[in-house]
């Protein structure tokens, strides 16, 4: 039996077993993470939490809708027994009516069709399966790639297994971020919690690099669980745009975990820039779904969609399955 329950409803700790046991766990979706990105979150789950799919939700002009929150790239239904195609879909139908829109992106083993009242659109993670040895990854890095780790090896470059949070989240703030304006200070805010709390269990590393006069350049989060290392934020000064800081601190990391049964989980991205640094590394796309729930009145759409998109962090467009 599926049953939709509010927060307050929730068994968080059979929560937490069905994430840690479930075929497709990932630290997304433990509770303590959903609480600090959406602490409102409500779930559908089913029987005793055989399998269950977290609703982040949130409430705009008395308009209730469901949205994927910055900081997780993938939810969608997680389950410790077969997770087929209609189970997806029986999840998807349990969505409360009320939820007028929704902007969800599921995890890789989730499948889905179209459908009336739904939009689905392919996003694209690279993964890099670190099980080699160091010098076979190595062989599959690209020409680019390899010059630039030549570059920061003559610059000077090193790296440290460690990181203060504050250092990269600045350095992405300052550089990037300030080009995106997407994210708010409480936006910052939460991720710095979320880097710490999972640093305390012992579930997020960082990484730093530094140039030749002891000087920061460039940071990495990676968070770890299930067999899985994601490469979850990071942030560089405008030095190393062009010392291949970041190309030096990623095969840091993989030089570090070579050899081991963990699959290094780039995030993936729409720019064609950064889909190039994390091939170039190796990594091979995947495919993961991207659904657009609309129920709403024919004059709200335009609105709710254009928030939604400017406000509340999707991983972009896509591409969409007719």
């Amino acid at each position: 039996m599926i049953r939709y329950l509010k927060h307050k409803e929730i068994d968080l700790n059979k929560w937490d077993d069905c994430i840690s046991q479930a075929i497709n766990g990932i630290f997304y979706a433990y509770a303590w993470y959903l609480d600090m990105v959406s602490p409102s979150w409500d779930a559908i789950v089913e029987n005793d939490y055989e399998s269950v799919m977290p609703l982040p939700r949130r409430t705009k002009w008395g308009v209730e809708y469901v949205y994927q929150p910055y900081f997780v790239q993938q939810l969608g239904v997680f389950s410790t027994v077969s997770l087929s195609p209609a189970v997806v879909e029986r999840f998807m139908a349990a969505i409360p009516r009320r939820f007028v829109y929704g902007d969800i992106c599921l995890n890789t083993f989730n499948a889905l069709k179209p459908a009336a009242g739904r939009k689905l659109y392919q996003l694209k993670t690279f993964e890099l399966d670190l099980i080699q040895d160091y010098p076979g990854l190595q062989k599959n890095y690209s020409a680019n790639t390899g010059r630039n780790l030549r570059k920061a090896q003559k610059s000077g470059i090193f790296v440290a297994p460690h990181g203060q949070p504050e250092d990269i989240i600045e350095a992405f703030r300052q550089n990037r971020g300030s080009s995106l304006g997407s994210f708010s200070a409480k936006d910052y805010l939460v991720l710095k919690h979320l880097i710490y709390s999972g640093m305390h269990k012992g579930m997020a590393k960082t990484y730093a690099a530094y140039t030749a006069e002891n000087t920061f350049c460039a940071g990495a989060v990676f968070f770890f669980s299930h067999n899985k290392a994601v490469f979850l934020f990071s942030g560089m000064t405008e030095a190393a745009r062009s010392n291949g800081a970041m190309f030096m601190l990623i095969d840091y990391f993989i030089r570090e975990h070579a050899g081991k049964e963990l699959v290094l989980d780039f995030e993936g991205s729409s720019d064609p820039g950064l889909a190039r640094f994390y091939g170039g590394f190796g990594a091979k796309e995947c495919v993961f779904l991207r659904v657009i729930i609309n129920r709403m009145p024919l004059i709200f759409k335009p609105v709710l969609l254009l928030y939604t998109l400017f406000k509340h962090g999707t991983t972009g467009g896509g591409t969409k399955i007719q």
